[in-house]
């Protein structure tokens, strides 16, 4: 089991920054990569960034640029520093965590934290 706490959520104006924290407790040997994700009412979860548990990160176009994730092994930590929001990056956002499935090359189990919100006012 792994449990994920989010902390740095709040509000921002326009073109503001603001930067999330997410440490992991239980068995996090067993974790390989992790990411943040966000979601809005009535729409899906998307991610936002990742990153493996050697480094490899990965953004959708829409924050490249502004967004950079990074991890501190050693703390069990993955953070986001998030520059130039826009008003509609306002979301909950979900720290994540992969972990393999025994017996598997590819599956994975995710788990989720409980989320933070981000208020981004125009």
């Amino acid at each position: 089991q792994v449990m994920l706490v989010e902390s740095g959520g709040g509000l921002v104006q326009a073109g503001g920054s603001l930067r999330l924290s997410c440490t992991a407790s239980g068995t996090t040997a067993s974790i390989n990569a992790m990411g943040w994700y966000r979601q809005t009412p009535g729409k899906q979860r998307e991610p936002v960034a990742t990153i493996t548990n050697r480094g490899l990160t990965n953004y959708p176009d829409s924050v490249k640029g502004r967004f950079t994730v990074s991890r501190d092994n050693a703390k069990n930590s993955v953070y986001l520093d998030m520059s130039r929001l826009k008003p509609e990056e306002t979301a909950v956002y979900y720290c994540g965590a992969d972990v393999p499935l025994k017996g598997s090359t590819s599956a994975i189990r995710r788990y989720w934290g409980q989320g933070t919100e981000v208020t981004v006012s125009s």
